[in-house]
């Protein structure tokens, strides 16, 4: 827009220096030629006359008028260029006077210049006009441009857009200059993704540890309640509530923070390795303090995809929710596959409604039956994701009791 504005000032400026040009033109007095080439060619003429030439010829040839006393216009051809101030001769014929000849150039030479000086001024002013804006360009494309380009750089920058190159071009007066933005451009880039890595690193320990932490915190919780059912002490009792309440207050602070890591995060990492199938019956066993647990049969014995931890974490999500939910006694069956192993994980209570099920496995979704019991609606969304990135699945049903089937792959 600058730009545009610079080429209209500098064509006004043209255009007035072009009306000064020719009103400067139309003021100056042109000389005419004297005496002594008028008698020359007043000579000449009357050479050609005695040549034979006729008067016509003569006429364009000198750019001269002739005038015979013979001509009915004489008189008043004569007044009319006396009037014009032409230069006027007597034309002799022996030795009388025949004619006149007049030389009206004052007026014709002048016209003359005064065209060929305007064509000249013209095509000058045109030169230099096109000249002007072809500076005009340079300067735009050499100078203004590579700002232009810096300033909307600058702008992406700004926005946090550090993929936005800065391209070097050819001639580009400000090379060195460019290339040191660009150069910054990556600093900032690689920067920005440091510093995102580092973010992240962080929401994952966090997520890791909290997600960790409510497992031992279950364990603590459980196992206040098998005492409390036990004990008779009243004194015990009271430290048990203590020490139950505590935990609940534990777990509830740590909900919050895996919520919170958890929302910017979305992903937890899950590290795949080959394990032996019989690590698994291990987990099971550790449960037992939740209530019941009746192993059906007996695992089959293979290597299997597995992460150790994440695959705890699954399984002490689902006997716990079967525990809080349901309160009966939970049975566990193995099925040997090609592919792998099925765990059937099995409760005796009243189930899940048909319109849940597929909702279930959803982020922060919690069932009809969950009111009075604390819980995030994270435990099965959580073990479903970890069981995918395991390579293997989770699925629900009811079936005389709610139902969650693990997929475990074989290596």
């Amino acid at each position: 827009m600058k730009m545009k504005y610079s080429a209209f000032i500098y064509t006004v400026f043209m255009a007035f220096a072009l009306v000064m040009l020719v009103y400067c033109f139309s003021n100056t007095q042109v000389q005419s030629r004297d005496m002594v080439y008028y008698n020359d060619q007043l000579k000449s003429i009357e050479k050609e006359f005695q040549g034979g030439e006729n008067r016509s010829a003569i006429q364009k040839k000198h750019g001269c008028t002739i005038l015979f006393l013979s001509d009915e216009d004489y008189q008043i051809r004569l007044n009319q260029l006396m009037k014009e101030g032409a230069v006027i001769f007597d034309y002799y014929e022996g030795e009388y006077i025949a004619g006149k000849i007049a030389w009206n150039e004052e007026q014709s030479r002048y016209e003359k210049a005064k065209d060929s000086l305007l064509r000249v001024i013209m095509i000058f002013w045109i030169v230099v006009l096109l000249a002007g804006f072809v500076l005009l360009a340079m300067v735009y494309d050499r100078l203004v441009r590579p700002f232009q380009k810096l300033q909307n750089f600058s702008a992406q920058i700004a926005k946090g857009n550090f993929d936005f190159p800065l391209r070097m071009e050819r001639h580009n007066y400000f090379g060195a200059f460019t290339e040191s933005f660009d150069i910054m451009r990556e600093e900032l880039r690689r920067a920005k993704e440091s510093e995102y890595q580092a973010n992240r690193s962080k929401k994952e320990l966090v997520a890791e540890l909290s997600h960790d932490m409510k497992t031992p915190i279950a364990t603590i919780k459980a196992t206040c309640e098998v005492i409390s059912l036990k004990e008779k002490n009243p004194d015990t009792l009271d430290k048990v509530s203590v020490i139950a309440t505590k935990a609940d207050m534990i777990n509830h602070l740590i909900s919050n923070m895996f919520h919170a890591t958890l929302e910017e995060l979305e992903v937890l990492k899950v590290d795949v390795v080959e394990e032996s199938s019989l690590c698994i019956v291990e987990m099971i066993k550790e449960l037992q303090y939740y209530g019941e647990i009746v192993l059906e049969d007996e695992i089959p014995e293979c290597l299997v995809y597995l992460d150790q931890i994440r695959f705890q974490q699954v399984v002490d999500n689902i006997v716990n929710n079967s525990y809080k939910y349901a309160g009966t006694a939970i049975f566990i069956s193995f099925h040997e596959m090609e592919e792998g192993i099925r765990i059937i994980i099995r409760d005796q209570g009243d189930g899940v409604s048909e319109e849940e099920l597929a909702l279930i496995t959803g982020k922060y979704y919690r069932g009809s039956n969950t009111k009075g019991k604390t819980g995030s609606g994270l435990g099965l969304y959580l073990s479903k994701m970890f069981m995918e990135q395991m390579q293997g699945g989770l699925e629900c049903c009811n079936q005389d009791g709610f139902v969650v089937e693990l997929f475990v792959k074989k290596v």
